[in-house]
Protein backbone atom coordinates (compact mmCIF):
# COMPACT_ATOMS: atom_id res chain seq x y z
CA UNK A 1 0.00 0.00 0.00
CA UNK A 2 2.40 2.65 -1.46
CA UNK A 3 1.40 6.13 -3.48
CA UNK A 4 3.38 5.91 -6.78
CA UNK A 5 6.73 7.70 -6.96
CA UNK A 6 5.93 8.47 -10.73
CA UNK A 7 3.15 10.56 -9.50
CA UNK A 8 5.07 12.45 -6.90
CA UNK A 9 5.55 16.22 -8.44
CA UNK A 10 10.02 16.63 -8.12
CA UNK A 11 11.93 18.45 -10.01
CA UNK A 12 15.52 17.13 -11.12
CA UNK A 13 18.52 18.95 -10.82
CA UNK A 14 21.56 16.70 -11.58
CA UNK A 15 21.05 15.13 -15.29
CA UNK A 16 23.54 15.53 -17.93
CA UNK A 17 22.97 16.16 -22.05
CA UNK A 18 24.40 13.34 -23.25
CA UNK A 19 23.83 10.45 -20.51
CA UNK A 20 20.34 11.49 -20.48
CA UNK A 21 19.82 10.05 -23.86
CA UNK A 22 17.39 6.59 -24.42
CA UNK A 23 19.17 3.44 -25.46
CA UNK A 24 17.00 3.38 -28.59
CA UNK A 25 18.14 7.44 -29.58
CA UNK A 26 21.45 6.14 -29.56
CA UNK A 27 21.97 3.05 -31.26
CA UNK A 28 19.93 4.83 -34.30
CA UNK A 29 22.11 7.83 -34.22
CA UNK A 30 25.30 5.56 -34.01
CA UNK A 31 23.36 3.54 -37.11
CA UNK A 32 22.42 6.74 -38.87
CA UNK A 33 26.01 8.40 -38.40
CA UNK A 34 27.79 5.37 -39.44
CA UNK A 35 29.76 5.42 -35.39
CA UNK A 36 30.53 2.11 -34.02
CA UNK A 37 29.21 1.55 -30.21
CA UNK A 38 30.92 -0.53 -27.42
CA UNK A 39 28.65 -3.92 -26.74
CA UNK A 40 28.45 -1.52 -23.20
CA UNK A 41 25.98 0.45 -25.04
CA UNK A 42 23.82 -1.80 -26.51
CA UNK A 43 21.42 -2.03 -23.46
CA UNK A 44 20.54 0.36 -21.05
CA UNK A 45 21.42 -1.73 -18.26
CA UNK A 46 23.54 -0.59 -14.87
CA UNK A 47 27.03 -0.84 -15.16
CA UNK A 48 29.55 -1.24 -12.38
CA UNK A 49 32.95 0.06 -12.36
CA UNK A 50 36.00 0.37 -9.88
CA UNK A 51 36.19 4.40 -7.90
CA UNK A 52 40.17 4.57 -9.91
CA UNK A 53 41.15 6.38 -12.34
CA UNK A 54 41.02 3.21 -14.49
CA UNK A 55 37.35 2.98 -13.83
CA UNK A 56 36.82 6.76 -15.00
CA UNK A 57 38.87 6.00 -17.98
CA UNK A 58 36.18 3.23 -18.99
CA UNK A 59 33.40 5.30 -17.89
CA UNK A 60 34.79 8.10 -19.97
CA UNK A 61 35.77 6.40 -22.89
CA UNK A 62 31.62 5.21 -23.15
CA UNK A 63 30.89 8.28 -22.54
CA UNK A 64 32.62 9.96 -24.86
CA UNK A 65 31.47 7.30 -27.61
CA UNK A 66 27.89 7.96 -27.16
CA UNK A 67 28.89 11.99 -27.48
CA UNK A 68 30.36 11.08 -30.55
CA UNK A 69 26.91 9.87 -31.76
CA UNK A 70 25.42 13.50 -31.87
CA UNK A 71 26.53 15.42 -34.94
CA UNK A 72 23.38 17.80 -36.06
CA UNK A 73 21.78 20.08 -34.87
CA UNK A 74 18.43 17.87 -35.12
CA UNK A 75 20.65 15.36 -32.62
CA UNK A 76 20.38 17.77 -30.12
CA UNK A 77 17.12 18.93 -30.18
CA UNK A 78 15.76 15.78 -30.32
CA UNK A 79 17.64 14.33 -26.67
CA UNK A 80 16.30 17.74 -25.17
CA UNK A 81 12.49 16.25 -26.26
CA UNK A 82 13.11 13.10 -25.13
CA UNK A 83 15.11 14.02 -21.44
CA UNK A 84 11.41 16.03 -20.78
CA UNK A 85 9.11 13.71 -22.15
CA UNK A 86 10.71 10.77 -19.96
CA UNK A 87 11.53 13.32 -16.90
CA UNK A 88 7.32 14.10 -17.28
CA UNK A 89 6.56 10.58 -17.23
CA UNK A 90 8.27 10.13 -13.79
CA UNK A 91 6.67 12.93 -12.10
CA UNK A 92 9.52 15.81 -12.66
CA UNK A 93 7.74 19.18 -13.15
CA UNK A 94 10.90 21.33 -13.39
CA UNK A 95 14.14 19.89 -15.09
CA UNK A 96 17.84 21.73 -15.18
CA UNK A 97 19.41 19.88 -17.75
CA UNK A 98 23.40 20.42 -17.70
CA UNK A 99 25.24 20.54 -21.08
CA UNK A 100 28.52 21.78 -21.75
CA UNK A 101 27.95 23.05 -25.50
CA UNK A 102 32.17 22.46 -26.57
CA UNK A 103 31.15 19.37 -27.15
CA UNK A 104 28.34 19.77 -29.78
CA UNK A 105 30.51 23.54 -31.45
CA UNK A 106 32.45 21.48 -33.57
CA UNK A 107 29.31 20.49 -35.61
CA UNK A 108 26.72 23.17 -35.28
CA UNK A 109 29.03 26.09 -36.11
CA UNK A 110 30.36 27.18 -32.31
CA UNK A 111 29.55 27.79 -28.97
CA UNK A 112 26.81 30.25 -29.17
CA UNK A 113 24.86 28.00 -31.86
CA UNK A 114 25.09 24.92 -29.64
CA UNK A 115 23.76 26.52 -26.39
CA UNK A 116 21.06 28.52 -28.22
CA UNK A 117 19.81 24.87 -29.99
CA UNK A 118 19.45 23.75 -26.46
CA UNK A 119 17.41 26.31 -25.45
CA UNK A 120 15.85 26.79 -28.24
CA UNK A 121 14.33 22.76 -27.56
CA UNK A 122 14.49 22.91 -24.10
CA UNK A 123 11.37 25.94 -24.59
CA UNK A 124 9.83 23.30 -27.04
CA UNK A 125 9.41 21.05 -24.60
CA UNK A 126 8.57 22.54 -21.92
CA UNK A 127 5.49 23.60 -24.19
CA UNK A 128 4.51 20.18 -25.51
CA UNK A 129 5.63 17.97 -22.00
CA UNK A 130 4.26 20.01 -19.23
CA UNK A 131 7.72 19.68 -17.53
CA UNK A 132 9.63 22.95 -17.51
CA UNK A 133 13.20 22.47 -19.22
CA UNK A 134 16.28 25.12 -18.34
CA UNK A 135 19.75 24.97 -19.03
CA UNK A 136 23.04 24.49 -16.34
CA UNK A 137 26.09 25.08 -18.88
CA UNK A 138 29.09 23.20 -17.68
CA UNK A 139 32.69 23.22 -17.64
CA UNK A 140 35.08 20.33 -17.82
CA UNK A 141 37.77 20.01 -15.33
CA UNK A 142 40.36 18.79 -17.89
CA UNK A 143 39.82 21.79 -20.21
CA UNK A 144 41.72 24.88 -19.15
CA UNK A 145 40.17 27.05 -16.48
CA UNK A 146 40.19 29.85 -19.18
CA UNK A 147 37.82 27.66 -21.20
CA UNK A 148 35.64 27.81 -18.44
CA UNK A 149 36.05 31.35 -18.15
CA UNK A 150 34.74 31.61 -22.08
CA UNK A 151 31.64 29.15 -20.91
CA UNK A 152 30.67 31.19 -18.04
CA UNK A 153 30.52 34.44 -20.20
CA UNK A 154 28.28 32.94 -22.68
CA UNK A 155 25.94 31.32 -20.06
CA UNK A 156 25.75 34.86 -18.30
CA UNK A 157 24.39 35.85 -21.73
CA UNK A 158 21.41 34.01 -21.82
CA UNK A 159 20.80 34.08 -17.82
CA UNK A 160 16.94 34.11 -16.89
CA UNK A 161 15.00 32.34 -14.72
CA UNK A 162 12.24 30.18 -16.74
CA UNK A 163 12.23 27.67 -19.00
CA UNK A 164 14.41 27.69 -21.98
CA UNK A 165 16.89 30.03 -20.22
CA UNK A 166 20.47 29.32 -18.59
CA UNK A 167 19.44 28.96 -15.05
CA UNK A 168 23.34 27.70 -13.47
CA UNK A 169 26.87 27.47 -14.28
CA UNK A 170 28.93 24.03 -12.87
CA UNK A 171 32.19 21.90 -13.14
CA UNK A 172 32.17 18.31 -13.80
CA UNK A 173 34.50 15.40 -15.15
CA UNK A 174 36.80 13.55 -12.89
CA UNK A 175 37.38 15.25 -9.68
CA UNK A 176 40.99 14.10 -9.32
CA UNK A 177 41.55 16.51 -12.55
CA UNK A 178 42.78 19.91 -12.40
CA UNK A 179 42.91 22.74 -9.48
CA UNK A 180 39.46 23.11 -8.36
CA UNK A 181 40.69 26.88 -6.68
CA UNK A 182 41.36 27.73 -10.95
CA UNK A 183 38.02 27.74 -11.71
CA UNK A 184 37.22 30.43 -9.14
CA UNK A 185 37.10 33.00 -11.89
CA UNK A 186 34.67 31.59 -13.88
CA UNK A 187 32.25 30.87 -11.19
CA UNK A 188 32.89 34.47 -10.19
CA UNK A 189 31.53 35.54 -13.81
CA UNK A 190 28.16 33.13 -13.04
CA UNK A 191 27.98 34.41 -10.01
CA UNK A 192 27.84 38.31 -10.70
CA UNK A 193 25.15 36.71 -13.73
CA UNK A 194 23.05 36.02 -10.80
CA UNK A 195 23.46 31.65 -11.89
CA UNK A 196 23.15 29.26 -9.64
CA UNK A 197 26.76 27.59 -8.91
CA UNK A 198 26.95 24.23 -9.36
CA UNK A 199 30.40 21.92 -9.42
CA UNK A 200 30.59 18.42 -9.10
CA UNK A 201 32.50 17.60 -5.71
CA UNK A 202 32.52 15.09 -3.33
CA UNK A 203 31.90 11.26 -5.33
CA UNK A 204 34.95 10.36 -6.24
CA UNK A 205 37.04 12.27 -3.24
CA UNK A 206 36.21 12.70 -0.29
CA UNK A 207 35.33 15.28 1.88
CA UNK A 208 38.76 17.63 1.86
CA UNK A 209 37.66 17.98 -1.42
CA UNK A 210 33.96 19.11 -1.13
CA UNK A 211 35.73 21.94 1.90
CA UNK A 212 38.33 23.00 -1.04
CA UNK A 213 35.18 23.65 -3.49
CA UNK A 214 32.87 25.16 -1.04
CA UNK A 215 35.81 27.81 -0.50
CA UNK A 216 36.89 28.02 -4.01
CA UNK A 217 33.99 28.13 -5.90
CA UNK A 218 31.22 29.16 -2.94
CA UNK A 219 28.87 27.05 -4.51
CA UNK A 220 24.59 27.04 -4.33
CA UNK A 221 24.54 23.39 -4.60
CA UNK A 222 26.89 20.67 -5.12
CA UNK A 223 26.97 17.64 -7.74
CA UNK A 224 26.68 14.76 -5.37
CA UNK A 225 28.82 15.62 -2.34
CA UNK A 226 28.00 12.62 -0.55
CA UNK A 227 31.06 12.16 0.97
CA UNK A 228 30.73 15.20 2.80
CA UNK A 229 28.55 12.57 5.23
CA UNK A 230 32.06 11.01 6.28
CA UNK A 231 33.42 14.21 8.42
CA UNK A 232 30.81 15.66 10.43
CA UNK A 233 32.46 19.30 10.48
CA UNK A 234 32.13 19.54 6.92
CA UNK A 235 28.99 17.68 6.76
CA UNK A 236 28.04 20.46 9.20
CA UNK A 237 29.56 23.11 7.07
CA UNK A 238 27.20 22.45 3.99
CA UNK A 239 24.24 22.82 6.35
CA UNK A 240 24.54 26.15 7.94
CA UNK A 241 25.15 27.15 4.47
CA UNK A 242 22.20 25.89 3.16
CA UNK A 243 23.89 24.17 0.06
CA UNK A 244 21.90 21.47 -1.40
CA UNK A 245 23.84 18.11 -2.58
CA UNK A 246 22.42 16.86 -5.78
CA UNK A 247 22.29 13.29 -5.02
CA UNK A 248 22.66 10.51 -7.40
CA UNK A 249 22.49 7.06 -5.53
CA UNK A 250 22.84 4.48 -8.93
CA UNK A 251 25.46 6.46 -10.17
CA UNK A 252 27.71 6.11 -6.64
CA UNK A 253 26.91 2.36 -6.72
CA UNK A 254 27.69 2.31 -10.91
CA UNK A 255 31.04 4.29 -10.24
CA UNK A 256 32.01 2.38 -7.14
CA UNK A 257 31.67 4.33 -4.31
CA UNK A 258 29.60 2.86 -2.19
CA UNK A 259 29.10 -0.89 -2.78
CA UNK A 260 25.71 -1.25 -2.79
CA UNK A 261 22.16 1.21 -2.61
CA UNK A 262 21.89 0.56 0.92
CA UNK A 263 25.29 2.08 1.30
CA UNK A 264 24.63 5.61 0.07
CA UNK A 265 24.33 7.19 3.06
CA UNK A 266 21.02 9.32 1.91
CA UNK A 267 19.29 9.14 5.65
CA UNK A 268 22.52 10.21 7.14
CA UNK A 269 22.70 13.28 5.25
CA UNK A 270 18.63 13.98 5.54
CA UNK A 271 18.91 13.19 9.32
CA UNK A 272 21.89 15.85 9.46
CA UNK A 273 20.04 18.52 8.05
CA UNK A 274 21.06 19.06 4.40
CA UNK A 275 19.01 19.51 1.41
CA UNK A 276 18.87 17.02 -0.62
CA UNK A 277 17.75 16.82 -4.12
CA UNK A 278 17.71 13.30 -6.04
CA UNK A 279 18.94 12.92 -9.37
CA UNK A 280 19.31 10.62 -11.89
CA UNK A 281 23.10 11.89 -13.29
CA UNK A 282 23.65 9.89 -16.33
CA UNK A 283 20.73 7.05 -17.15
CA UNK A 284 22.14 6.03 -20.46
CA UNK A 285 24.68 4.35 -18.74
CA UNK A 286 23.62 4.08 -14.94
CA UNK A 287 20.34 2.28 -16.09
CA UNK A 288 18.03 4.07 -13.70
CA UNK A 289 16.24 7.32 -14.49
CA UNK A 290 14.98 9.90 -11.33
CA UNK A 291 11.83 7.62 -10.10
CA UNK A 292 14.31 5.02 -9.34
CA UNK A 293 16.36 7.19 -6.89
CA UNK A 294 12.97 7.49 -4.94
CA UNK A 295 12.12 3.82 -5.24
CA UNK A 296 15.29 3.53 -3.76
CA UNK A 297 15.11 5.92 -1.07
CA UNK A 298 11.73 4.04 -0.47
CA UNK A 299 13.17 0.03 -0.48
CA UNK A 300 16.51 0.81 0.26
CA UNK A 301 16.39 3.33 3.23
CA UNK A 302 13.22 3.02 4.84
CA UNK A 303 11.70 6.42 3.75
CA UNK A 304 8.19 6.41 4.20
CA UNK A 305 5.78 8.70 2.30
CA UNK A 306 6.07 12.02 4.10
CA UNK A 307 9.34 11.66 3.86
CA UNK A 308 9.63 11.34 -0.03
CA UNK A 309 7.39 14.16 -0.45
CA UNK A 310 10.06 16.25 1.82
CA UNK A 311 13.07 15.03 -0.44
CA UNK A 312 10.58 16.08 -3.56
CA UNK A 313 10.37 19.91 -1.73
CA UNK A 314 13.50 20.23 -1.20
CA UNK A 315 14.35 19.49 -4.88
CA UNK A 316 11.81 21.80 -5.26
CA UNK A 317 13.40 24.29 -3.25
CA UNK A 318 17.12 24.07 -4.28
CA UNK A 319 15.71 24.42 -8.10
CA UNK A 320 16.34 27.73 -9.63
CA UNK A 321 12.53 27.40 -10.79
CA UNK A 322 10.64 30.77 -10.09
CA UNK A 323 9.03 31.86 -6.59
CA UNK A 324 5.15 30.95 -8.18
CA UNK A 325 6.29 27.86 -9.69
CA UNK A 326 8.23 26.46 -6.23
CA UNK A 327 4.96 27.22 -4.35
CA UNK A 328 2.76 26.02 -6.83
CA UNK A 329 4.70 22.35 -7.14
CA UNK A 330 4.98 22.09 -3.20
CA UNK A 331 1.10 22.43 -3.15
CA UNK A 332 1.02 19.79 -5.88
CA UNK A 333 3.17 18.03 -3.57
CA UNK A 334 0.79 18.44 -0.58
CA UNK A 335 -2.03 16.75 -2.60
CA UNK A 336 0.26 13.61 -3.72
CA UNK A 337 0.13 13.18 0.20
CA UNK A 338 -3.51 13.20 -0.03
CA UNK A 339 -3.67 10.92 -2.70
CA UNK A 340 -5.24 7.46 -1.24
CA UNK A 341 -2.44 4.46 -1.09
CA UNK A 342 -3.02 2.22 -3.45
CA UNK A 343 -2.13 -1.92 -4.02
CA UNK A 344 -0.26 -3.12 -7.13
CA UNK A 345 2.53 -2.49 -9.18
CA UNK A 346 4.60 1.02 -8.35
CA UNK A 347 3.85 3.42 -10.91
CA UNK A 348 0.83 2.22 -12.66
CA UNK A 349 -0.51 4.99 -12.13
CA UNK A 350 2.60 7.52 -13.58
CA UNK A 351 1.52 9.82 -15.79
CA UNK A 352 1.53 9.86 -19.61
CA UNK A 353 4.62 10.62 -21.47
CA UNK A 354 4.87 12.43 -24.85
CA UNK A 355 7.60 10.08 -25.85
CA UNK A 356 5.42 8.85 -29.34
CA UNK A 357 5.00 12.90 -29.57
CA UNK A 358 8.75 13.75 -29.14
CA UNK A 359 9.88 10.24 -30.96
CA UNK A 360 7.85 11.46 -34.44
CA UNK A 361 9.66 15.36 -34.55
CA UNK A 362 13.68 13.84 -33.19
Amino acid sequence: MTRSVESLPKAHLHLHFTGSMRTATLLELAASHGVRLPATLSSQTMITLSPDERGWFRFQRLYDAARACVRTADDMRRIVLEAAADDAAEGSRWLELQVDPTSYAVHVGGLTPALEIVLDAAREASALTGTAVAVVVAASRVRHPLDARTLARLAARYAGDGPGSVVGFGLSNDERRGETADFAGAFAIARAAGLACVPHSGELLGPDHVERTLTALQPNRLGHGVRSAEDPAVLERLVAAGIALEVCPTSNVSLGVYPELGGVPLRRLVEAGAVVALGADDPLLFGPRLAAQYRSAREDHGFDDGELAALAKASISASRAPAATKAALHAQVEEWLRLPEQDGEEGQDAPAGRSDVIHSMG
